[in-house]
């Protein structure tokens, strides 16, 4: 073995390589296997309590007709769309590059038959004032895992990069003085005779 991978500092480096290679490889097999772009998402509104919570990481299948999405008020599908109009108009008052997830209520088809969905988050009193376009239609709530979402909705927070940030400072610190105190223990002790 060559004296540069020997290096604590080479390994490391090599380590977080292979680390970021397997998550990235995952992403992108998730991407795949759900046939969306957004497979895991983290709910960050209250308006599907209590289906959802704030902070539940959902599951998400793409890959269908919209003609496959069951609209019904009591358990119709929860669907995840993309919150703006054609002209670029927001559907909701969050951000135009937020998703939405809510809750198909109602179907109807134009005589083109391109499908549009009446949408109603479970906590919310009354249908949303928009139809969504079968377009703008990401994929269907397959699965959740409560609070998971918690760790990304807080990672995206300044406080939540900083904590990222200062983590990883902290492990080159301490991969640091794991270097310096390997050095000083294996130093030969000098000895006179």
């Amino acid at each position: 073995m060559s004296k540069a991978l020997r290096n604590s500092y080479v390994q490391t480096v090599i380590l977080g390589i292979i680390l970021l290679g397997g998550v990235i490889a995952f992403w992108f097999g998730l991407r795949v296997a759900f046939k969306t772009e957004y497979p895991l998402l983290a709910v960050a509104s209250p308006s599907m309590v209590p289906t959802l919570n704030v902070g539940d990481l959902i599951v998400v299948q793409g890959g269908f007709h919209a003609d496959e999405i069951y609209a019904n008020y009591t358990n119709g599908d929860i669907i995840v769309f993309h919150n703006y109009l054609p002209g670029g108009q927001p559907l909701s008052t969050l951000p135009p590059e937020e998703l939405l997830v809510h809750r198909a209520v109602k179907s109807s088809q134009n005589s083109t038959g391109f499908w549009f969905f009446k949408t109603k988050g479970d906590g919310n009193t009354s249908e949303d004032r928009w139809e969504v376009p079968e377009n703008y239609v990401v994929g269907k709530v397959v699965g959740r895992i409560p609070y998971l979402g918690k760790i990304p909705l807080f990672i995206r927070t300044s406080t939540g990069m900083l904590v990222v940030i200062g983590l990883f400072v902290f492990i080159l610190f301490l991969e640091f003085l794991s270097e310096i105190w390997k050095k000083t223990k294996t130093k030969p002790e000098n000895t006179s005779l």
